[in-house]
């Protein structure tokens, strides 16, 4: 059993103390159930969260084990990855669905392409990853195993392509192999190919991507300028919806065009902008 905690604004501010007083309180109340006076350390992972909120004292099992975020399909990432639940907020936040085309062409180790035909398949997130909770004697196996076989019963069979590309041919590979991982990849074409260089015959169509912020001393000229280049490159697709996330807040000026909407999000401890350019909403990329 582990104890975690934090307390803020509260006047039980010691936190080792407040782990120390649950973890004595389990205990106490375990001796009375089981009438034992010892128990040992091993065995399954049982951890306790204790978190205080002023002078409201909250206690939680985790159940998960690694953050929910973690689908369980991405084993190496790019140099900033993005977390796959944010991806997945990008993606319902737009207008995209499955009659529509959807374009990263800066999509790194694939996350929101990924997320996105995990969104379109209806595929469960976490599928295909396992749960701390699952090693525990109390949880029957054949409740896990209904509640994945129900999930797969929900997976459609819709079929379309969400087009994936990057300028650097390791995150491109990177991509393909977490699509695999992901079950996802038959619904993702991978192409190593400048951003500037992108162009489509398609009317309509929705791009979502996360470019890089400029965060490293010496790469702020850089991005500016791929900012620029990017209000060149989507004037060509004028009839497209695109959604673009970055920390930088000068982006609509660097970009030449203000957003039509503008919603604040936090990568990790960043903050973002997401800014959404809508086209032609009801229009399909075919």
């Amino acid at each position: 059993m582990h104890i975690t905690g934090k307390s803020i604004k509260s006047k039980l501010h010691s936190v080792p103390d407040c782990q120390g007083i649950v973890k004595k309180a389990v205990v106490e109340a375990m001796k009375r159930k089981y009438n034992k006076d010892w128990f040992s350390e091993d065995g399954p992972i049982y951890k306790i969260e204790v978190a205080i909120l002023k002078d409201i004292v909250t206690l939680t099992i985790d159940t998960t084990g690694a953050g929910l975020h973690k689908r369980g399909y991405r084993e190496n990432s790019g140099g900033a990855p993005l977390k796959e639940t944010l991806a997945a907020a990008l993606v319902l936040l737009s207008d995209w669905n499955t009659d529509k085309l959807l374009v990263d062409p800066m999509c790194g180790s694939g996350t929101i392409a990924i997320e996105a035909a995990l969104i379109g398949k209806n595929i469960a997130p976490g599928l295909n990853r396992s749960f701390v909770s699952e090693s525990w004697p109390t949880m029957d196996e054949e409740i896990w195993e209904e509640a994945r076989n129900y999930a797969k019963r929900k997976i459609n069979d819709k079929e379309f392509k969400i087009l994936c590309s990057d300028i650097d041919g390791w995150v491109i590979k990177t991509g393909k192999d977490n699509a695999r991982k992901a079950g996802v990849y038959d619904f993702l074409s991978f192409e190593r190919t400048d951003v500037a260089d992108y162009k489509s015959s398609k009317k309509y169509g929705v791009i979502i991507s996360n470019p890089p912020y400029g965060e490293r001393i010496g790469e702020i000229e850089e991005v500016k300028e791929l900012y620029k280049v990017l209000g060149r490159t989507f004037e060509n697709l004028d009839s497209w919806s695109y959604y673009i996330l970055t920390a930088n807040k000068d982006f609509q000026e660097l970009f030449g065009r203000r957003a039509e909407k503008n919603r604040k999000l936090y990568n990790g401890r960043i903050l973002c902008y997401y800014y959404q350019y809508t086209g032609n909403a009801n229009a399909t990329g075919k």
